[in-house]
């Protein structure tokens, strides 16, 4: 059996099309795709303002950026994630503060979050584990009680669904990634959606190093040399080639999510009746985007020794996450204690991620059972 990543893109003949037809312009970055392929996510979400970056990472940091906070505020959010949602805190220069996560769908606890919160509190930033969105109404709740902005970090959940309204509609502003594991794919991407035409504002500059005129503004014979540099921005520009990718992706993304779903329901099939795994939840009104399949060993299995077992078959399982307080930056510089967080070190402790992806086979899924189904015999 040849090796099964956890994760893998699906590019076709139409997606190469695209990306050469943009390579043969005259407008390779920073022209009219980038345009194109905001618009066509504003139009799938539903929502009025996107601005496309070049990774889910740099789309965080200016949302968090164009807060516009005071130095050295709290912002509430996950352990169980990528470091990347607690990082464009740091980059701010505001602190992370975590709070533990609920056992049955590894999101947030929105009573946790309520219990962490002080009077230096000023945003939650809330991730859609796995593409299952959180409990959006609860937390959205604690943030008008308190006066809080509100992220989404969806990069593992666009076009999922709360309560029939899809992802990207409810907070401040919502996050989603393009890299080549998620959903749809712009070789790295991100993308920043808001109704907030203020944040809109800012986040549209900060993109390209603050200045107020992008460069179709600024090109051809009528055009002035004269921009501005409002904000201190950075270089996160996505290309046009990268968003012609997007654009041919993205009218692909609903049947991506329909495959996704059916193979989970394979694994929910086939893996119920072990004794050692339990097998993720999926909450009432909500479409699931399943980025990842994750299972639980019993107490009894030694998950590293699974680990090893399956990628000696050839399986390319996965841990997610690391909490973030573990990595040693964290623990260099911060105080967070372990035992604040029972619930994440016992999800962590025993979470397995199993090959979830479009283009996987079935006989790829019948043989991830099988060697599952082999380990305790």
């Amino acid at each position: 059996m040849d090796f099964i990543p956890y994760g893998s893109q699906w590019i076709d003949d139409d997606d190469i099309s695209e990306v050469v037809s943009v390579l043969k312009s005259n407008w390779i970055t920073t022209g009219p795709k980038i345009k194109e392929f905001e618009d066509a996510l504003c139009e799938y979400i539903g929502c009025r303002y996107c601005v496309a970056v070049n990774s889910g990472t740099s789309a965080l940091d200016i949302a968090v950026q164009s807060l516009d906070l005071q130095e050295g505020s709290e912002i509430i959010t996950t352990p169980f994630t990528f470091v990347a949602t607690s990082n464009a805190i740091i980059y701010n220069r505001h602190k992370p503060i975590f709070a533990d996560i609920c056992s049955d769908t590894f999101n947030i606890d929105p009573e946790d979050i309520r219990r962490k919160i002080t009077k230096n509190t000023k945003a939650i930033i809330y991730v859609d584990y796995a593409g299952q969105p959180c409990d959006i109404r609860e937390i959205k709740e604690i943030a008008d009680e308190f006066d809080l902005y509100l992220i989404e970090d969806a990069c593992h959940a666009i076009g999922a669904e709360y309560k029939q309204k899809k992802v990207g509609n409810f907070a401040d502003l919502t996050i989603f990634s393009f890299h080549p594991v998620k959903h749809i794919t712009t070789g790295e991407g991100g993308a920043v959606v808001t109704d907030n035409k203020e944040l809109y504002e800012k986040l549209s500059p900060l993109r390209t190093h603050g200045i107020d005129k992008n460069t179709m503004e600024r090109f051809g014979p009528d055009a002035s040399w004269a921009y501005d540099m409002k904000y201190l921005g950075r270089n996160y520009r996505i290309t046009d080639f990268q968003a012609a990718l997007g654009i041919s992706q993205l009218k692909k993304l609903d049947g991506f999510i329909e495959r996704r779903t059916e193979l989970a329901s394979i694994y929910k099939e086939h893996l119920s009746d072990i004794d050692f795994v339990s097998l993720p939840i999926v909450k009432n009104n909500i479409k699931h985007a399943f980025h990842i399949y994750t299972i639980l060993l019993d107490k009894s299995i030694n998950r590293d020794e699974f680990f090893k077992y399956m990628k000696a078959a050839s399986i390319g399982v996965n841990v997610h996450y690391i909490p973030v307080y573990r990595h040693s930056y964290y623990v260099n510089n911060f105080d967070f204690d372990r035992t604040d967080f029972p619930v994440t070190e016992d999800i962590f402790k025993r979470i397995i991620t199993l090959p979830l992806f479009p283009r996987m086979g079935l006989d790829n899924m019948e043989y991830i059972v099988e060697t599952i189904k082999a380990y305790r015999k």
